[in-house]
């Protein structure tokens, strides 16, 4: 054992990799194994939410991510679907159960939409694309990954984690499992894992096939089960109602897609060619806390459920832009390690929102007589504009928000995407790391408060293109409101700060 660092990330994903930038913006000396020797080529999710956008843009990404759109718009466009839609936007805002909702019938005027800044454009980009930006940003930051390194076991004295990689050991403050759904570090470290059995088979796919003119594009229901078919040339889904699959292990061949494509559209289809596919269930499950002495978890490893609307990938990146500035001052000394019970208190409950919103929409898929007339009531109340702008305000994430406690409206939301006079936009100033303080009123006084956090807290003194009562706002690194004022109020201020970044004062 010759190597120490601060924490040791398992698992080179998307979560994992954020975590690792956002830890290593903290000042926190990371460590990063993943198992495999290569990215996952596998398909995987497909979009991202607003909170995720917005989080690639306060780091400075998101001009990768519009990139990886525009890319994939012009492949959709190619392949003659959806030709004679305008700009960005696509007809279809995404689905709840397979009811497809669409953008004209989403009000984009409602409150909930305004100030969210360019990361409101964003959300075809794959998970792929999400990995290599962020593989990238690892490289620019000097974050050692490392592949084909397996973590097989570990031991917490309470001071520290001995972590064991193949034949190596490697001694750390922290260990973060981001080793998803079949998470080594959970089962060894035995955290509770509660939540509810398989009732469904699901396959995602890209594939070359003959005799496919039958398939409807978007969501289907049919009187077997769901397809998809598109947007992207060759991608499929399937969701069979009958219980899970005999084996997830086994690869997924070209005949078991056909055969599930044929029963549940009625298409005779031919698959000739697999260019990548995954099975997956209604397996949902959710750890009681996500922290376990000197082991954390985030991700899949801390949560599994279905994949409908791609939450889990936006899960776990909200998951570790939480964790990682939190972290980052516990290694630093910034704060004690009690900050971290606050990563439970605000990720948990998200968490649970998305299991419980996965396991309604298996329940509006089934196929029973009583489940049908219940889809039926449904898909009639998303046919209407305020029923489909309800149900995309909750999946696309702008109604996220934690319970803070304090008096302001804007404490626990996610901070609006101010433009400043002076021709910047408020998320802009986020790509180091540190929170924000927000001056709207040039005020020597909350400068002089804020001084003995300079080091962690950077004060921003503009003014508002659109004036406004709001005076200040104390910001977190990961974006949420931790304090806020109208009309020169203090109040509260340095409560705020030492809660969130230790007693400087």
């Amino acid at each position: 054992m010759n190597e120490t660092f601060d924490v040791v990330v398992a698992g080179a994903g998307p979560v994992g990799l954020m975590l690792a930038c956002e830890l290593r913006l903290g000042g926190a000396e990371v460590l990063v194994v993943e198992r495999l020797t290569e990215p996952d080529p596998t398909i995987k999710a497909g979009g991202v939410n607003v909170p995720t956008a917005q989080a690639f843009d306060r780091r400075g990404m998101l001009p990768d991510l519009l990139e990886q759109q525009n890319a994939t718009v012009q492949r959709i466009r190619a392949a003659g679907m959806f030709p004679s839609a305008a700009g960005q936007r696509l007809p279809i805002g995404g689905h709840f159960a397979g009811i497809v909702l669409r953008t004209d019938n989403i009000d984009f005027d409602d409150p909930a939409f305004a100030e969210l800044g360019p990361g409101a454009e964003v959300v075809l980009v794959a998970q792929q694309a999400i990995e290599a930006t962020l593989a990238r940003r690892a490289a620019e930051l000097g974050i050692a990954v490392r592949r084909g390194v397996e973590l097989t076991e570990f031991g917490d004295d309470e001071t520290g984690v001995t972590v064991h990689l193949g034949d190596s050991i490697v001694r750390a403050d922290w260990l973060v499992g981001c080793d998803g759904g079949r998470s080594t570090v959970r089962k060894l470290a035995g955290f509770d894992f509660p939540g509810l059995d398989v009732e469904i088979t699901g396959h995602q796919a890209v594939v070359e096939m003959t005799g496919a003119q039958g398939l409807r594009p978007g969501w289907n229901t049919t009187e077997t089960g769901i397809y998809t078919s598109g947007p992207t040339p060759g991608r499929i889904v399937t969701v069979e109602l009958d219980g899970p699959p005999a084996d997830r292990a086994t690869p997924v061949t070209a005949a078991e897609l056909q055969a599930s494509l044929r029963a549940v559209s009625g298409v005779p289809v031919e698959i000739t060619a697999v260019h990548s596919a995954t099975r997956f269930t209604d397996n949902t499950r959710q750890v009681t806390d996500y922290r376990k002495g000197r082991v954390l978890l985030a991700g899949d490893a801390a949560h599994v459920h279905p994949p409908f609307g791609g939450q889990g990938l936006n899960l776990g990146i909200g998951d570790a832009v939480n964790l990682g500035w939190k972290l980052a001052a516990v290694v630093r000394g910034d704060a004690s390690d009690a900050l971290l019970d606050s990563y439970t208190a605000e990720r948990h409950p998200v968490g649970a929102w998305v299991l419980e919103w996965t396991r309604a929409q298996v329940a509006l898929m089934r196929l029973d007589q009583r489940s049908k007339a219940l889809r039926a009531v449904m898909t009639e109340l998303l046919a209407t504009r305020d029923g489909t702008t309800a149900i995309f305000k909750k999946i696309s994430g702008v109604l996220h928000r934690y319970d803070l406690g304090g008096g302001h409206d804007l404490i626990g939301a996610v901070t609006p995407d101010i433009e400043l006079s002076d021709g910047s936009r408020l998320g802009a100033h986020f790509a180091d790391g540190r929170a924000i303080l927000l001056d709207l009123a040039d005020s020597a006084e909350l400068r002089t408060i804020a001084q003995p956090w300079s080091d962690v807290v950077r004060v921003v003194t503009a003014k508002p293109v659109a004036p406004r009562e709001l005076s200040a706002m104390l910001i977190r690194p990961d974006g949420y409101v931790a304090w806020a004022a109208d009309s020169g109020d203090r109040d509260g201020l340095v409560e705020a700060l030492r809660r969130w970044f230790g007693d400087k004062s």
